[in-house]
C-alpha cells in the first residue's frame, strides 16, 4: 500500500508532489481513512471477546494432562466405574479443643443445604471424624464434572456461612483447588490489561514526551488484542484450539509487548525519514519500506518459534502454541497496516510538541548511543570479552535451578482457602486420603495387584466396590484406590507412585495401569523433561533458517544464536538465585525453562534482527564496521525503549497471585532487558567488528574489500548494488 503511495507522481519532488495530489488525491487520504475505519469496525467487533475469553478457557487438570501418559489413559479408564463423573470438594471443619456437638449439628444442617445446590451430584457424606483425634471432620461433597466445578464451590462455600465460634470450616480437596484457580485467574479480563497498558503509556509519553504518539501505539496493540481474543474464542469454542487461564495471560502480554515493539521501529524510523524529508507520505513509505522486513522477519520467529510447542505432550503447551502465534499475527498485522494509516494522516503532528522538522539533526548522532557506539568501536575486543565474562558468571548459576515441580498448595503466591484446608486435612487425616492414586487392573490378577501396591508410602488400598459390596468389574478390569502416607502433590508421594508403577507393571497378565493426581504430576514432569530435549533444538534450527534467509549469511545467524542462548544461560542463572535467596519460591514447574527458552530466545533474536538489519543494510553502503557503528546509534534508543515495553508488560504478570506466572514475569523481563543493554548494545556489535566482513559469509558482502574478490574490482556504486542484489 504504502509503496502504491510513494510511487505515484505526488511524491517525487515539492512540484510533482502538487501534480500528484491533483491527479490521486484519494491515494494520499481516502485509502489511509479507509484504512482506519476498517481497524475501527474490526475493534468494535473483536473487542468485547478479549472479556469472554474466561468462558472458553479450561482450567482444570484435563486442560494440563500429558496427551499420552499412562495418568491419561487411567483417567479415562476410570470413567468406565462411575455412573456420573464428579469432581470431589472436601469441607473440613476444625476446633483445638474438639469437635463439639453443636459443630456436628452445623455441618449436618450445612449438608442438607448443599446438596439442593444445582451442580452437587448426589448427598454429600456424613461428618467423617479424624481417626487420629476429636478435633476435625470432614465432609465429601460429590460435585458434577461436566458443569462449573468453581461456581458450585463459591455456593458451597456461601452454604458454610454462620459456623460456631471458633470451628475453622474451609473447602478443600480438587474442585477447591479448582476454584481457587479460576479465582486467581479473574484478573486477567480487567487487573491485567490495566496495569500492561498503563505501565506501556506511561513508557511511551516518556520516550516520546507526546500525548498523541502513546494513544496511536496504545490503540495499534488494542485493536491486535481485540482480532486476536475474536479469533481464539471461535477456534476455542468449536474445539479447534485449547486454551486455559495461563495462555489467555500471555496471549494479552504477548500481544501488547509485540504490537508496541513493532511500533516503536517504525515511528522511530518515520521520525528519522521526516527529518530528511518534506513530504509526510513519502515519509511513511519509506519507513514502511524500511522496517517491514525486520519487523515480518521478528513476527515469523516469535511465530515459528512458539508454534514449535505443538509438538509438546502436555496439553497446557500444545494449546498455547497457536493461541501465542495468533496474537503475534494480530500485533503484526495492526503495526503495519492501522498505525502507518494512522500517522500518514497526521504526519509531524503526531509527535507534538516536539515536532521533528525538516534538515534538523538526527539526535542519535550525538547522544547517548553515539557516544556508546563510538566506545564499542574503540574497544570492541575488551567489550566483547568483558561481557562474556560477566555473561558466564550468571551461567554458572544455573544447577541452582529447582525446575522439577512443586506441590499444587505451592501454585498458588497469595493464602486461598483450598491450601489452608489441605494443611488441616493433613494435620487430622491420612495425608494421601483425599486425593488417592487409582490402579486399573485386569480383575483375574486383582490380588496380586493389591499385594503389589502396598510399597512403602501406601498406608492401604482397597477395590472399588460395587452395590454388593464385592469389587466393581467393568470390562473385566477392576479399581483399585491406594492411599498414600504422605500428601498427593508432595515430592514424597511422586516418589511412592513411581515404586507403585515399577511393582504393579510386573504382575504378569494384569495390565494395570497407575494414576491419580499424583500420577498426573509425575507424568507432567517426565513429559516436560522430554519436550525440553525436543523442542529447545527445533526451535533453536528454526530462528537459524530464518536469520539465514534475512540476512543472507551462515556465520551472522549462528552468532547471534549463540548470544542469545548465553543470555538465556545467565538468565536462568541469576533467576535461580532470586527465586532461592531472594523471594523463596519453593520450587518451579517443570515447563518453567521450556516457556523461558522459547519466549526469551524467540524475542531476545527480535532486537538482534532489528539491530543487524539495519547493521546490514549501512554495511552495504560504508562496510562492516562503520555499519555496525551506524546501525547501534540509530537503533540504540528505539530498541532499548522496546526492549523496556517488552519488560514491563511481561512483569504485569505478576499482578496474577500464580507461581508459574511470576517465575515467567521475572525471567522474560529480566532477560529481555539482558538482551537490550549487554547482548544487543555491546556483545553482538563488538563481535560483529572484531569478525569484520567475514560475519556475512558466506554472501558476498564477506568479500567486500578483499584481494581477488568479485565485488572488490567493481566501482563502489557497482559494488553496493551487487552486494544489496
Amino acid at each position: 500500500m504504502f509503496s502504491m503511495l510513494n510511487n505515484s507522481p505526488m511524491v517525487s519532488d515539492r512540484a510533482s508532489e502538487r501534480t500528484g495530489r491533483s491527479r490521486v488525491p484519494a491515494l494520499r487520504w481516502i485509502l489511509p481513512a479507509l484504512l482506519i475505519v476498517g481497524w475501527l469496525a474490526l475493534g468494535a467487533v473483536g473487542g468485547p471477546f478479549a472479556g469472554k475469553l474466561s468462558e472458553v478457557a479450561e482450567n482444570d487438570n484435563a486442560a494440563f494432562l500429558p496427551s499420552s501418559a499412562e495418568a491419561t489413559e487411567v483417567n479415562e479408564l476410570q470413567k468406565q466405574f462411575a455412573d456420573s463423573q464428579t469432581v470431589p470438594a472436601i469441607v473440613v471443619a476444625e476446633r483445638t479443643e474438639g469437635i463439639s456437638a453443636q459443630d456436628r449439628t452445623f455441618l449436618t444442617a450445612a449438608s442438607a443445604r448443599i446438596s439442593e445446590i444445582p451442580g452437587v451430584a448426589g448427598a454429600p457424606s456424613p461428618p467423617i471424624p479424624s481417626p487420629l483425634d476429636d478435633q476435625a471432620v470432614q465432609v465429601i461433597v460429590p460435585i458434577a464434572a461436566d458443569g462449573n466445578p468453581g461456581d458450585v464451590v463459591t455456593e458451597v462455600r456461601a452454604a458454610l456461612t454462620g459456623a460456631p465460634e471458633d470451628l475453622t470450616v474451609l473447602v478443600t480437596g480438587p474442585a477447591g483447588q479448582l476454584a481457587d484457580l479460576v479465582e486467581a485467574f479473574s484478573g486477567i479480563d480487567g487487573l491485567l490489561l490495566i496495569v500492561a497498558g498503563s505501565v506501556v503509556a506511561l513508557i511511551l509519553v516518556v520516550v516520546y514526551r507526546s500525548p498523541v504518539l502513546p494513544v496511536l501505539v496504545l490503540l495499534s496493540a488494542v485493536f491486535a488484542l481485540g482480532l486476536a481474543s475474536l479469533i481464539v474464542y471461535l477456534l476455542a469454542d468449536g474445539d479447534v484450539l485449547a486454551l486455559n487461564g495461563q495462555s489467555q495471560g500471555i496471549l494479552f502480554i504477548l500481544v501488547f509487548g509485540a504490537a508496541t515493539d513493532y511500533a516503536l521501529l517504525l515511528v522511530s524510523r518515520f521520525r528519522e525519514e521526516l527529518r530528511d524529508t518534506a513530504d509526510r507520505v513519502e515519509a511513511i513509505g519509506k519507513a514502511w519500506r524500511a522496517t517491514i522486513e525486520p519487523i515480518a522477519a521478528s513476527a515469523g520467529t516469535v511465530i515459528l518459534g512458539v508454534l514449535c510447542l505443538l509438538l509438546s505432550d502436555l496439553n497446557s503447551n500444545k494449546g498455547l502454541g497457536p493461541v501465542a502465534a495468533i496474537g503475534i499475527a494480530a500485533a503484526l498485522l495492526a503495526s503495519t497496516t492501522f498505525l502507518p494509516a494512522a500517522l500518514a494522516l497526521l504526519g509531524r503532528a503526531a509527535f507534538w510538541p516536539f515536532r521533528p522538522e525538516l534538515g534538523s539533526e538526527h539526535p542519535e548522532n550525538s547522544g547517548i548511543w553515539g557516544r556508546i557506539s563510538r566506545a564499542v568501536g574503540r574497544s570492541p575486543r575488551l567489550i566483547w570479552i568483558g561481557t562474556t565474562v560477566v555473561l558466564l558468571l550468571g551461567v554458572a548459576f544455573v544447577p541452582q535451578l529447582k525446575a522439577s515441580g512443586t506441590a499444587q498448595s505451592d501454585v498458588f503466591l497469595t493464602p486461598v482457602d483450598s491450601v489452608a484446608g489441605q494443611e488441616i486435612l493433613g494435620r487430622h487425616f491420612p495425608a494421601g486420603a483425599g486425593s488417592p492414586t487409582v490402579i486399573v487392573a485386569n480383575s483375574g490378577h486383582l490380588g496380586q495387584v493389591l499385594d503389589a501396591a502396598r510399597v512403602d508410602g501406601v498406608s492401604r488400598a482397597a477395590p472399588m466396590a460395587g452395590p454388593d459390596g464385592a469389587p466393581k468389574v467393568v470390562n473385566g478390569r477392576v479399581l483399585v484406590e491406594a492411599v498414600l502416607t504422605t500428601p498427593a502433590d508432595s515430592e514424597e508421594a511422586i516418589s511412592t507412585v513411581q515404586r507403585i508403577r515399577e511393582s504393579v507393571h510386573e504382575v504378569p497378565g494384569a495390565d494395570a495401569k497407575v494414576g491419580g493426581r499424583t500420577a498426573i504430576q509425575l507424568d507432567t514432569q517426565e513429559t516436560s523433561e522430554r519436550d525440553r530435549a525436543l523442542i529447545i533444538p527445533v526451535v533453536l534450527v528454526v530462528i537459524f533458517l530464518v536469520l539465514a534467509l534475512l540476512l543472507r549469511a551462515l556465520l551472522a545467524p549462528l552468532l547471534l544464536i549463540a548470544t542469545v542462548v548465553l543470555s538465556f544461560g545467565a538468565t536462568m542463572g541469576v533467576s535461580a538465585l532470586v527465586f532461592n535467596h531472594v523471594l523463596g519460591f519453593p520450587g518451579a514447574d517443570p515447563a518453567v525453562p521450556l516457556f523461558a527458552f522459547v519466549f526469551l530466545v524467540a524475542l531476545g533474536i527480535d532486537y538482534n534482527i532489528f539491530l543487524m538489519t539495519r547493521v546490514r543494510e549501512e554495511a552495504v553502503r560504508s562496510g562492516t564496521r562503520k555499519g555496525t557503528l551506524r546501525g547501534l546509534s540509530v537503533t540504540g534508543g528505539v530498541i532499548t525503549s522496546a526492549g523496556v515495553v517488552l519488560a514491563a508488560t511481561f512483569a504485569a504478570l505478576a499482578v496474577l497471585p500464580i507461581l508459574f506466572l511470576a517465575q515467567i514475569a521475572f525471567i522474560v523481563a529480566f532477560g529481555v532487558l539482558l538482551d537490550t543493554t549487554i547482548v544487543r548494545s555491546l556483545l553482538v556489535p563488538a563481535l560483529s567488528i572484531e569478525i569484520g566482513d567475514r560475519v556475512w559469509w558466506p554472501s558476498a558482502l564477506s568479500r567486500r574489500g578483499r584481494p581477488g574478490a568479485s565485488a572488490g574490482s567493481a566501482g563502489p556504486a557497482q559494488r553496493d548494488d551487487a552486494v544489496a542484489g
